[in-house]
């Protein structure tokens, strides 16, 4: 899982171009010029170097600050400094920030849905779910977004951390009419979890770590969970192997960390030698 529609950065096309202000045959206007700068910050954080890609955005800016997906990629590109072993609590990660892109980006283009969609998880980060779930609940009836699946699962998700696990619940069978999408199956197994529901919790964070695909299968809050809930149904040897897959993960991350503690609490060796794996996302950030 990744911050919220982060691949769709991928299918966002060039900004249309003006030649407005042109001072001759050559010349190049601000928005021409913002949205080659918004170019290169695209293609510079899709090759892992988002401050790098964060200053080019920020020319964008600085040239025309109305480009709508040059505001959107820096509040990605803030999010994506909360993805280290240290989560939230990282120096880089500033979540005013991104708020701050996300909003601009809704300014320039109010009908910018992925937008709102990033605002919303940037809002459930900050723990401000009901103004989380007033911003996505009219996303998920809006039949011109391309992604309802990250609306559902952000609006589900919000619901859940509000207490309003019933909804969440609902939501998030929303969300997971896309079947690839794992963070949906997780959140939804968390749900379940709270309910007391631990047979389907179980069920559906099996199902979040069996998609085919590497981020899905190394969702360590995924495997820290099932861990979690087959000790609660007392299959503990289960268990055991599922931290045993959480730490192997990272054994930086708070998650890992937690894991270990899990290995040692059961009477394990605790940590594995050998090389370690590069810390996981954590899944707060990861929702494709």
């Amino acid at each position: 899982m990744r911050i919220a529609c982060l691949t769709c950065l991928v299918g966002l096309a060039p900004t249309a171009c003006s030649t407005k202000g042109a001072q001759g045959p050559n010349a190049q206007s601000p928005e021409r010029q913002s949205d080659a700068e918004y170019d290169l910050a695209r293609d510079f954080f899709q090759k892992g170097q988002p401050r790098v890609a964060l200053d080019h955005a920020q020319k964008a800016i600085a040239l025309n600050e109305d480009n709508d997906k040059a505001h959107y990629l820096i509040a990605a590109i803030h999010l994506s400094f909360c993805t280290s072993s240290r989560g939230f609590d990282a120096p880089d990660c500033r979540l005013p920030d991104a708020e701050k892109a996300a909003r601009g980006a809704l300014k320039a283009n109010a009908q910018f849905r992925d937008a709102t969609n990033l605002l919303g998880q940037i809002l459930i980060n900050q723990k401000r779910y009901k103004e989380a779930i007033t911003l996505l609940e009219p996303l998920t009836r809006d039949p011109a977004y391309v992604h309802p699946h990250f609306a559902w699962g952000n609006l589900g998700w919000a619901q859940v951390q509000d207490g309003q696990v019933d909804a969440g619940i609902a939501s998030l069978k929303n969300a997971i009419t896309e079947p690839r999408f794992c963070v949906g199956h997780y959140r939804l197994g968390i749900a379940y979890e709270k309910k007391g529901d631990l047979a389907t919790a179980e069920s559906s964070l099996t199902t979040a770590l069996t998609v085919p695909d590497p981020q899905c299968e190394n969702l360590q809050d995924g495997w820290e969970a099932r861990g979690r809930v087959r000790l609660r149904l007392g299959k503990q040897g289960d268990a055991q192997k599922d931290y045993e897959r959480c730490r192997d993960i990272s054994q930086e991350t708070s998650t890992g960390k937690a894991c270990i503690r899990q290995l040692g609490s059961l009477g394990t060796s605790g940590p594995a030698g050998g090389a370690q794996a590069s810390p996981a996302p954590p899944t707060h950030m990861r929702t494709t």
